[in-house]
């Protein structure tokens, strides 16, 4: 007759599936690998940078000023071109395609969004009017736009307040948040914030 440490045992044993069932770890939702990223066709500025970024995971990339880091994360976002860069080996995957196929428009609409470094809001526009420009690309309608357009300003109180100044008047701050919550109202599935300062 079996001991009761026994049965319990044989119970786990039991409720644990075989291998070939059990379930496979989910696809990362960002892949970078074994990258290297080359300036003007002659300067090597990265190489072999590698990292996953799991779906719904948070990812720091840390380093010291010139380091790489927002080298990494524009060639993420496919920013590179503008900059006279290029990877010139290894490979980014987000949601499993290969970014480079893809211009940094597409991956846009496809939810890889960037905050760049420094408040890039537009000057001339509202803090309203800005934050609704993230919403550009999505077509679930008014109401969605409106109640995510709620929910930033939730997240940020203080740009409520001063939703119809002008962002080039308002506080770097301000103007922080209003580049963060134009992000979320693309309502990205990789949100890349490049530098991102407490606010």
């Amino acid at each position: 007759m079996p001991t009761p440490a026994g049965s319990e045992h044989q119970a786990r044993e039991a409720a644990t599936p075989p291998p070939s069932v059990m379930p496979a770890a989910a696809a990362p939702i960002l892949s970078v690998n074994n990258i290297e990223v080359v300036y003007n066709h002659v300067i090597l500025v990265l190489k072999g940078v590698s990292l996953e970024v799991p779906k719904g995971g948070i990812v720091a990339l840390l380093g010291a000023n010139g380091a790489g880091k927002t080298t990494t994360l524009k060639a993420i976002s496919n920013l590179l071109h503008a900059e006279r860069g290029e990877v010139t080996k290894g490979s980014i995957l987000f949601e499993g395609e290969e970014v480079h196929s893809r211009s940094p428009n597409e991956l846009v609409r496809r939810g890889c969004i960037q905050v760049m470094e420094g408040r890039r809001c537009f000057a001339h526009l509202t803090i309203d009017d800005n934050l609704l420009t993230g919403a550009f690309t999505r077509r679930d309608g008014k109401a969605a736009i409106a109640r995510d357009l709620d929910l930033v300003y939730s997240y940020f109180p203080r740009i409520k307040e001063r939703r119809d100044a002008i962002a080039g008047y308002t506080s770097g701050g301000e103007q922080q948040m209003c580049a963060l919550g134009r992000a979320l109202m693309a309502r990205p599935s990789a949100h890349i914030c490049c530098s991102p300062p407490a606010v």
